[in-house]
């Protein structure tokens, strides 16, 4: 290749094995976010509604502050780590299947914590070729073209 030659990229069309979205939420209330019971519930409700089936939920609950936890579903995990005195909670939604899509989990968290504000990336995870995927690609969660920004 020639200085100053740009390398083109030939088009394939890919599998994702898994979508995952890295959520940031801000300006939520100190008394949710350092409620373990409360936060087992919403992430449990957040796993029901993306589709994904619960294998198991395990949480705990800091001291003096904070709550970490984890949803284990059979299409991947759901996780939470909760910084009351902030008002802040990182939240990581890693799905993987054709039957789940994280956004609904993503917005079903949004309305339970009642962020003021929320910052939101999205990773696809295992993009396979589809020449070397043996099953057929998975479709991508609706809104898959939202992937990095501030939601209100």
């Amino acid at each position: 290749m020639r200085e100053g030659q740009i390398r083109r990229k030939e088009v394939r069309t890919v599998r994702a094995l898994g979508y995952h979205l890295l959520t940031e939420f801000y300006g939520c209330g100190h008394d949710i976010l350092d409620d373990v019971g409360a936060i087992k519930n919403v992430m449990d409700g957040a796993a029901v509604a993306s589709g994904a089936s619960i294998v198991e939920s395990v949480f705990h609950r800091y001291n003096p502050h904070g709550v970490s936890g984890v949803v284990v579903i059979e299409e991947s995990h759901l996780a939470i780590h909760t910084w009351p005195e902030y008002g802040y909670a990182a939240v990581d939604l890693f799905t993987c299947g054709e039957d789940v899509d994280p956004w609904k989990a993503h917005d079903f968290l949004r309305k339970a914590l009642a962020p003021q504000s929320t910052s939101t990336k999205e990773i696809i995870r295992g993009e396979i070729p589809e020449e070397q995927s043996r099953v057929k690609p998975t479709p991508a969660p609706q809104r898959l073209e939202d992937t990095v920004g501030e939601h209100l």
